[in-house]
């Protein structure tokens, strides 16, 4: 049993973002983006505070284990186990899987942080404050979602719209809204009480297999049989493939989330982006005077508002 917060880290994707410099034999979280340490390895150390965190426990698929467990190691992170998929069934599954495990390992209790491993995030005073605010609403039998104060009607995103108060700091979650339109995306930027989608998420294991199994009781039983009949091999849990392979394909957001009464969002504004697109990514670059963001080796002259990335050669745009 542990009072510190378990970080879980879904690492794998294919990579279809960012192409073509994200790809399905490297994809985002591996690759080096804004910065000189990759998404991944920025994601294991924001939460590496040992006083805080336990070890993580990251979520990828067979291809991806030796990059998970070689870029841990360079930033000097410990693992508590890598958990592979043998076939992708998005993140409800996912979630299932780790929250089965760590039950078993830290008890039902456990407050899981579930994070995905290619988001760029602020990790500072107005992240912590979140994650403090998130815990103790976690401990209290809510699922807890990650709400992002808008900068602009973005259509990239979903909204979640913020219901009465809570005693912990948060707030109940009203409803959630698929990615809107941009008259929508404006209508509720100028209502206010909504907030970015942020996909972070922290609950306790035991409520979130509780509720997984009222409502998607398919992802619940196929999770609980992959982690019973898993095979431990060194630092990883290869989880059963036949009983995998029988969840269904659906995130935790419609499994879960969208139907559960126990949804609350705690809201911030610390910087957060999915870096979904290069625009995503020019839009969190530092810019110059003419509002280029150059990254890496470039030098740039009359050009304006443009993203220049170049990790290799040294790249001239005129």
């Amino acid at each position: 049993m542990t009072q510190k917060i378990i970080p879980v880290i879904m690492a794998g994707g294919k990579g279809t973002r960012l192409w073509p410099l994200s790809r399905a034999s490297a994809p985002k979280q591996f690759i080096q983006v804004v910065d000189e340490k990759t998404l991944f390895q920025e994601t294991l150390e924001r939460v590496a505070d040992s006083a805080l965190y336990e070890a993580p426990v990251v979520i990828t698929n067979q291809d991806f284990r030796f990059t998970v467990a070689e870029q841990a190691r360079e930033v000097g992170v410990d693992l508590s186990a890598i958990i592979l998929e043998p076939v992708a069934r998005n993140t409800a599954a996912a979630i299932a899987a780790a929250a089965f495990h760590l039950k078993q390992t830290f008890g039902e209790d456990a407050v899981l942080l579930l994070l995905a491993s290619d988001h760029e995030i602020d990790a500072g005073k107005d992240w912590s404050d979140a994650i403090a605010t998130a815990r103790q609403t976690a401990a209290a039998g809510k699922i807890v979602t990650f709400g992002i104060e808008p900068t602009e009607p973005a259509t990239g995103y979903g909204y979640i719209e913020q219901g009465e108060p809570l005693s912990t700091g948060a707030h109940k979650v009203k409803r959630f809204v698929e990615k809107p339109l941009p008259a929508a995306a404006e209508h509720m930027l100028a209502a206010g009480g909504f907030f970015w989608n942020s996909g972070v998420f922290m609950c306790r294991a035991d409520l979130f297999l509780s509720e997984l199994e009222s409502f998607a009781p398919s992802v619940h039983e196929a999770a609980g049989a992959a982690v019973d009949k898993a095979a431990v091999d060194l630092d990883f849990v290869r989880l059963d493939e036949p009983s995998f392979a029988a969840s269904p394909d659906i995130s935790i957001d419609y499994a879960v989330m969208e139907k559960t009464t126990n949804a609350a969002v705690v809201t911030s504004s610390f910087a957060w982006s999915d870096l979904g697109s290069w625009d995503a990514v020019w839009k969190l670059g530092e810019k110059d005077e003419n509002g280029n963001v150059v990254i890496g080796h470039a030098t740039v002259m009359n050009t304006e508002n443009s993203l220049v990335l170049s990790r290799a050669s040294h790249l001239a745009v005129q």
